[in-house]
C-alpha cells in the first residue's frame, strides 16, 4: 500500500507490516513461555506465592459447581470501577472489553455497540469514526471529534480545546472502559455536552503472560495483535503491545495500514505508593474516499467520488504518547492520584481538491492540504476521602495545547504552495469537588460542583501566493482570541430498591467553551477578538439500573435513562451556499432521549449446560431547534431519530456460542432546513465461535441481507440532491479471528 506523505522522515515504517508484526510476536511469545515456564512444582508455587503478595494482585473466589471446583478471578480495578459505577445518579455505561475478543473489532465503532445513547459509525469502515452522545457534535465540523472527553487511565487525551486529535483510541489495547454520558462526567471533571470515556490499560497483574490473536476477513481487513507481560519481582512489572491493521476497504480509494505500541510499567515505590509509566506510538495512513451525491450513490454506494482521488484525500497521523501516573494509598480511607501527559502529533491531511468556479476553468482556485504539528500536556490530580457517611472527591485537571503548520494548496496529495501560516493555542482549567453521602443505607445524595477557565487563540496568517485574489474567497487571515470561565453545580439522589437495583435522579449544568477548529471556522478578517460564545444548558436525567437473579441459573441486568436538556447559544457549523463551513452559536436548542439496555443469561435446562445470553439497547433521540429564527423547531440533523441494537447468542458449557445480531436504525436528516431525509434502514448479522481458558475462535457475518445503507453524511443549511453528501455503509462481509493466551 502506498500513501503520499509529507518530507518528514517515517519511523518504524519496515515494522508495520501486520504480518511481520505477528511473526515478531509468535517468537517473542515462544520466548517468554519458555523462559517462563516453571520446572518443578516447588517453582510454580514460589512464583505464585511472589504474585499473592502483590498489593494489587487479583482475589480468588472459590465457586462449587456440582463436585467441580473453578477459580474465578476478578480485577479489583473492575471491581473498584463498577462499585463507583452504582454509585452514579446518572447514565454511566461499563464496558469490560476483554468480553470483545470473540468478535471483529477492526475500529471503535465497535467497541460503542452496546453503549446506549452513543452513536458512533465509520464513514468507511476505517478510523474515520463520527461519535455523538446525547446530541454532541452534531454538525458539520466533526473534524476535530468534539463533544465528549477522553482519558486514558483518568490522565486526558482530548486535547485542551476539546478536540479529538484526529484519532481515537484503540479500544483492545484497554481491559475496561466507563463511558459517562452527559453531566455524569463530573467525577473526571469534563465539561462536555457528550460526557467523558475513560479507557483503562491492563498491566502485567491482571494479564496473561502472553497473547497473540490474529484476525481477517472481507475487503483485505487483517489485525495482528500480541502482548506479553511479566511481574519481574515485587517492585516491577511491564507489559507490552504490539498491533497492525490493514484494510483494503469496501470502497474505492479507502486503503488503511496502522501500527501501534502501547506499553506500560509498573514501580512499587512502597507498600502505599505505586508509579505506572505509559509509552504509546501511532502510525495511522488512511485514504478517504469522500462523499457522494443522490445519484452516485444510487449507481454505485461504494466508488470514491471524483474530488476524493482527483484530490487524493488522505487522513495521515503519526501519534507518540508518555504518561506518568502515581498512586498514594495514604490510609485505608483517603488516597492521592496524579499524573501528566504528554502527546506529540503529525497531522498530513489532503482534504479539498482544486476548485474552479465555472465549466472549463483551469485555474486552482481553492484547494486545501493541511500540515501540522500538535503537542498537549496535561496533568491531573484527585483526593479521596471517605469520612464517616461521605466519599469525597477533590480534583483538578489541567491541560495546554499548541498546533502549528498550515494550510497548502493540495495537488493530487502533495503538498503545493503554503496558503496559511496557523498557529492554535489552547489552555484548560477544571476544578471539581463531589461527594457521594450515604444518608441512609436506602439513600445516597451526590452534590458536585466544577469550575471551568479556559483560554483559546487562533493566529492564523494569510500569505501571498501567485493565485492569492481567486483563494481569498475561501481563506482569509484574522487572530481571534478569547477567555471563557463557568461554574457547573450538580444534585443527584440515588435510593437502593435492593443490594443490586437502584432508582436515580439528577439535575446538572453545562458550561462548554468552542474548540479551536470552531474559532477557525468563524474568523473574521481584521478582528482580534471572536464572537463565539460557550455553550451553556440544564439536564435534568432519571433512571434506574441493577441486576436480578431469577432462581439458581438466571439472572437479568438493565439500565435505562431518560434525561431532557435546555442549552443555550449551541455550536454548529453552517454552510452559507456558495461558501466554507462558518461556526455559529444558536440561541436555543432541546437535547431530550431514552437510553436503555436489557439483557440476561437464562438457562434452557436445569443444570446450565445450555443457556442463552439476549442483550438490547434502544436509544431514542428528540434533539430540536426550539423557536429559532430560521429553523424553527426542526429536528438537528446527523443523529437517527431512534437505533436499536442487540443479539441473542446461545452458549454451550463447552465454550460454543452462537446466535443472531442485529441493528434496527430509524431516518435522521442531513440538514437544518430537514428537506435532506436519509432513510431508516434494518441489518441482520451472525456470530459464533469457541473458547475455553487458552483458546479462541470465531466467525462473524454482517448485513447478511447485503443492504445498501448510509453510514454517515455531511452536514449543511439546506441540502439538495446534486450535494455530496453520503458515506455508504459496508455491505455483506465476513470475519473471523483466533486468540493464544498463555
Amino acid at each position: 500500500m502506498k500513501f503520499i506523505r509529507s518530507n518528514r522522515p517515517v519511523t518504524l515504517l519496515q515494522l508495520s507490516s501486520p504480518l511481520f508484526i505477528s511473526l515478531l510476536l509468535v517468537n517473542f511469545s515462544a520466548a517468554v513461555m519458555a523462559k517462563e515456564q516453571p520446572n518443578t512444582a516447588a517453582e510454580t508455587a514460589k512464583t505464585a506465592g511472589k504474585k499473592a503478595k502483590r498489593p494489587d494482585k487479583r482475589t480468588e473466589k472459590p465457586v462449587e459447581l456440582n463436585t467441580m471446583e473453578v477459580t474465578e478471578k476478578i480485577d479489583p480495578k473492575l471491581a473498584a470501577v463498577s462499585a463507583e459505577v452504582a454509585l452514579s445518579p446518572g447514565g454511566v455505561s461499563l464496558v469490560n472489553i476483554n468480553e470483545l475478543h470473540d468478535r471483529n473489532v477492526s475500529s471503535v465503532a465497535d467497541f460503542f455497540r452496546y453503549v446506549p445513547g452513543v452513536w458512533a459509525t465509520s464513514q468507511s469502515g476505517n478510523d474515520e469514526v463520527f461519535i455523538t452522545s446525547r446530541g454532541s457534535n452534531l454538525d458539520a465540523n466533526n473534524y476535530a471529534g468534539g463533544g465528549v472527553k477522553l482519558f486514558q487511565d483518568g490522565l486526558p487525551v482530548t486535547a485542551a480545546d476539546g478536540n479529538n486529535h484526529n484519532r481515537m483510541i484503540d479500544p483492545l489495547a484497554s481491559s475496561f472502559a466507563t463511558v459517562a454520558r452527559g453531566g455524569n462526567a463530573f467525577k473526571y471533571g469534563a465539561s462536555t455536552l457528550g460526557g467523558a470515556i475513560d479507557f483503562t490499560s491492563p498491566t502485567a497483574h491482571d494479564s496473561p503472560t502472553a497473547r497473540l490473536a490474529l484476525s481477517g476477513g472481507s475487503f483485505g481487513q487483517f489485525l495482528g495483535r500480541g502482548t506479553v507481560s511479566k511481574v519481574f519481582n515485587d517492585s516491577f512489572d511491564g507489559l507490552l503491545t504490539l498491533e497492525g491493521k490493514e484494510w483494503d476497504g469496501f470502497r474505492d480509494h479507502n486503503k488503511q495500514d496502522r501500527f501501534g505500541l502501547y506499553s506500560n510499567f509498573g514501580w512499587q515505590i512502597s507498600d502505599s505508593v505505586v508509579n505506572r509509566t505509559f509509552v504509546s506510538y501511532i502510525k495511522n495512513n488512511q485514504q478517504l474516499p469522500g462523499q457522494l451525491t443522490r445519484a452516485q450513490f444510487d449507481a454505485n454506494p461504494y466508488q470514491a467520488s471524483t474530488q476524493a482521488i482527483g484530490g487524493n484525500y488522505q487522513l495521515n497521523t503519526e501519534t507518540e504518547r508518555v504518561a506518568n501516573k502515581t498512586t498514594w494509598t495514604i490510609d485505608d480511607k483517603s488516597s492521592l492520584d496524579i499524573g501528566f501527559s504528554f502527546e506529540n502529533q503529525h497531522l498530513y491531511h489532503p482534504i479539498v481538491d482544486t476548485v474552479h468556479f465555472f465549466p472549463g476553468d483551469t485555474a486552482d482556485r481553492f484547494s486545501l492540504l493541511v500540515d501540522s504539528v500538535q503537542q498537549d500536556w496535561g496533568t491531573t490530580a484527585r483526593y479521596n476521602l471517605r469520612l464517616d457517611s461521605h466519599d469525597l472527591l477533590l480534583g483538578v485537571n489541567y491541560g495546554t495545547n499548541s498546533d502549528k503548520g498550515g494550510n497548502y494548496t493540495n495537488v493530487g496529495g502533495m503538498r503545493g504552495p503554503m496558503t496559511n501560516q496557523i498557529t492554535k493555542k489552547a489552555d484548560n482549567v477544571e476544578i471539581f469537588a463531589q461527594d457521594h453521602w450515604h444518608i441512609t443505607d436506602k439513600w445516597t445524595l451526590t452534590p458536585a460542583l466544577q469550575g471551568v477557565f479556559a483560554h483559546r487563540e487562533v493566529n492564523n496568517t494569510r500569505l501571498a501566493i501567485p493565485q492569492d485574489a481567486n483563494f481569498n474567497v475561501y481563506a482569509q487571515g484574522g487572530n481571534p482570541s478569547n477567555d471563557y470561565s463557568g461554574i457547573n453545580p450538580s444534585l443527584g439522589l440515588m435510593y437502593n430498591l435492593t443490594k443490586s437495583s437502584s432508582l436515580y435522579g439528577n439535575v446538572s449544568r453545562l458550561y462548554a467553551p468552542p474548540t479551536n477548529y470552531n474559532i477557525s471556522d468563524n474568523i473574521t478578517a481584521g478582528l482580534s477578538t471572536t464572537n463565539l460564545k460557550a455553550m451553556e444548558g440544564t439536564s435534568v436525567e432519571i433512571g434506574t439500573r441493577g441486576n436480578q437473579k431469577i432462581g439458581n441459573l438466571n439472572t437479568v441486568n438493565w439500565d435505562l435513562s431518560l434525561y431532557y436538556s435546555w442549552l443555550n447559544n449551541e455550536i454548529l457549523s453552517t454552510t452559507p451556499p456558495g461558501g466554507s463551513a462558518k461556526a455559529a452559536n444558536f440561541d436555543n436548542t432541546i437535547h431530550a432521549g431514552i437510553e436503555g439496555l436489557i439483557g440476561g443469561s437464562f438457562a434452557l435446562d436445569g443444570k446450565g449446560t445450555h443457556t442463552i445470553k439476549p442483550v438490547l439497547t434502544y436509544t431514542i433521540n428528540h434533539f430540536n431547534f426550539d423557536n429559532d429564527r430560521n429553523y424553527a423547531n426542526n429536528a438537528l440533523p446527523a443523529a437517527p431519530k431512534y437505533f436499536l441494537k442487540g443479539e441473542a447468542i446461545y452458549h454451550h458449557a463447552n465454550g460454543f456460542f452462537m446466535g443472531p445480531t442485529f441493528d434496527v436504525v430509524g431516518k435522521r436528516w442531513g440538514d437544518y432546513a430537514n428537506t435532506y431525509k436519509i432513510d431508516a434502514y434494518g441489518l441482520l448479522g451472525m456470530r459464533t465461535g469457541w473458547s475455553n481458558n487458552n483458546y479462541k475462535v470465531f466467525l462473524e457475518g454482517r448485513n447478511l441481507l447485503d443492504t445498501k445503507y448510509v453510514a454517515n453524511t455531511n452536514i449543511m443549511n439546506t441540502a439538495t440532491a446534486t450535494d455530496a453528501m453520503l458515506n455508504a455503509g459496508a455491505p455483506l462481509s465476513f470475519y473471523g479471528g483466533i486468540e493464544i493466551t498463555y
